[in-house]
């Protein structure tokens, strides 16, 4: 009985030192972290969101106080009514002009006709020809006039609407929002709180979707290339282990020494490439759990 416990320990041994043997590569799981820091300066009015906590992307979870900024964008909306209402309107300031000169063209016709019957001089119609070109002229001059005044007030509102656009992007970054959907990992700020520009205020990742970062030595290149699918088998622990496919996303262009954390095939070896595989996570795959890679032959 003893020596069929033995003989049984011993089998164990052989197949788990097999089965360590069988993988290629082995490293760590990781995820794309964002850091979302603050776009705006002020107190902090709301942020609610907690830690493991999933967020959506552009969805608003707090506030920048905005009552300064707000009080600005009335200011210029205020400045650009006013200066818009100082614009001319040509068409009414000229109708007199243009009514003298309609008048004139008018008088004009009937001298030519009384000219025609000899009831009129010539000296008559080219006192009226005179008349009326110096009238055209007033009207260009003051249309020109006109012009140039009402292209300066709309370029001074055109200035005042990018000031408020200018506000309103400022607004805009006083919404806290993560740019991506995942997990709240790390909250950095507090409700009450002051912001200031590039301060961090939330680390958020998609867990959906890990990374394992392996390592592989430089005569396992040639069986690696982008988009291959391997298999990838998480380690739990004990006899806790789960295999998922991979796709391998990125290998790194240049090699570095093995990190002391990481084993590979030939342990000898001093030189290794970084590779990354895409993982579809089920909810079991942590951050920093190990991993190990098993390529398809």
């Amino acid at each position: 009985m003893k020596r069929n416990y033995i003989y049984g320990t011993l089998l164990l041994l052989a197949s788990a030192c097999g089965r360590d043997a069988e993988f290629d590569a082995m490293g760590t799981f990781e995820a794309t972290e964002i850091v979302v820091s603050s776009e705006a300066a002020g107190r902090i009015l709301d942020f609610t969101v907690e830690e493991g906590e999933t967020v959506e992307a552009g969805r608003q979870v707090g506030t920048i106080d905005t009552v300064q900024l707000y009080l600005q964008k009335l200011q210029l909306e205020r400045q650009r009514a006013s200066v818009r209402s100082n614009r001319p309107d040509i068409a009414k300031q000229v109708t007199a002009l243009r009514e003298q000169i309609a008048k004139q063209q008018t008088e004009r016709r009937r001298v030519e006709n009384l000219l025609r019957d000899g009831a009129a001089t010539g000296k008559q119609l080219d006192d009226i020809d005179a008349q009326i070109k110096v009238l055209e002229g007033q009207l260009a001059a003051q249309l020109s006039t006109l012009n140039n005044n009402a292209a300066a007030i709309d370029e001074n509102a055109s200035s005042i609407e990018l000031q408020i656009a200018q506000i309103d992007d400022r607004l805009a970054k006083c919404r806290i929002a993560s740019p991506v959907t995942g997990t709240v990992l790390a909250k950095y700020a507090e409700t009450g709180e002051l912001a200031a520009a590039g301060r961090p205020l939330m680390k958020v990742a998609d867990l959906k979707r890990l990374y394992l970062r392996a390592y592989f030595t430089s005569d396992q290149l040639a069986d690696l290339q982008l988009g291959q699918e391997v298999t990838v088998t998480a380690d739990f622990g004990g006899d806790a282990r789960y295999d998922y496919r991979g796709r391998v996303t990125w290998i790194a262009a240049e090699s570095e020494f093995t990190p002391k954390t990481i084993q590979t095939r030939d342990t000898r070896a001093n030189l290794v490439y970084a590779v990354k595989i895409a993982v579809e996570n089920d909810g079991r795959l942590k951050i920093g759990l190990a991993g190990e890679v098993h390529l398809d032959r």
